[in-house]
């Protein structure tokens, strides 16, 4: 596996935790995270596809279910659940997650995590992500059921610069473009309970269960690099919405692409650009006894 982004992480590669034996994946540990974390931390999505395998988003609220009505409305649905910022949701969990972190990151000389943050996924037997990227390093440590991960070269076929500059400033959401023809270049992983796995930074990937409910946590992290790339591809939106046409990040060394990052927190500060991603609709509501566990939204 190959990407233009250079990086300490070369190819998609698969490391042991011991996270499982802590608990972490039992129906009561999750029900009672999905009781107690509040509703402005859930992303609950359901994803539809086209004859191509593009997908599209609908997302939902969290709606009136308990933890264990909600657990079980997962299991039966067809719902991809993520609860966001882990690292003050689940403490716990946490804790023991950046203690793995911490021995996987030691396995990549001259990988330096500058921030970490994390999403508990809780998701369907037949639920699939389509294709994406996620502007910052992952590991995504597997804790139940057995998950299927494509992963994809960070060429600008797979990955266009303007499609991350759209992504990074927060004007769509991390779906890209997708063609099944991507298939022949795709490293192809098989994930077990037990598993992490890791992959260059930066690369387009998309997920399949394998007709079991599912659980992971999605450690992202930010390098120094990260960060300046990100700051960069900002900038270039900005730019590129004012008429400009900016220099690919591709181009730019460090000094340039700091500048960029600096420019870019002057930017957010001044609203370059308005998030059209922070309001996003939601039209359903986990349901039990419904088709894939999506319910009337109801008031």
């Amino acid at each position: 596996m190959t990407t233009r982004y250079a990086g300490p992480i070369r190819e998609a590669a698969v490391h042991a935790h011991d996270l499982i034996a802590r608990g972490f994946a039992e129906d009561a540990w999750l029900a009672g995270v999905l009781d107690r974390c509040p509703p402005e931390l859930f992303d609950i999505n359901l994803y539809d596809y086209d004859e191509e395998g593009q997908g599209s988003l609908r997302t939902g609220a969290r709606g009136r279910l308990s933890g264990a009505e909600l657990l079980e409305a997962i299991k039966a649905g067809r719902l991809w659940v993520n609860l966001r910022s882990v690292e003050m949701a689940c403490p716990d969990l946490w804790s023991a997650a950046m203690g793995e972190f911490r021995r996987i990151q030691s396995a990549y000389p001259g990988l330096k995590a500058v921030t970490n943050a994390g999403q508990l996924i809780l998701s369907s037997p037949k639920a699939r992500v389509p294709y994406h990227f996620d502007a910052a390093g992952v590991v995504l440590f597997h804790l139940r059921g057995r998950k299927r991960i494509f992963v994809y070269p960070g060429y600008e076929a797979h990955l266009s610069e303007g499609d991350m500059e759209q992504v990074v400033a927060r004007q769509t959401t991390e779906e890209l473009p997708y063609r099944r023809a991507f298939e022949a270049d795709a490293a192809v992983i098989d994930l077990e309970p037990g598993q992490a796995l890791t992959w260059p930074l930066y690369a387009p990937h998309r997920v399949e269960n394998l007709d079991r409910f599912c659980v992971s946590l999605s450690m992202d992290f930010q390098t120094w690099p990260t960060r300046w790339r990100n700051g960069a591809l900002y900038t270039n939106a900005v730019l590129r919405s004012r008429g400009g046409r900016p220099r690919p990040t591709d181009a730019m060394a460090a000094p340039e692409l700091a500048a960029r990052w600096a420019a870019s927190l002057a930017l957010k500060r001044v609203g370059g650009l308005k998030n059209r991603i922070a309001g996003f609709q939601r039209d359903f509501e986990p349901e039990l006894g419904v088709e894939d566990g999506a319910g009337a939204l109801r008031a």
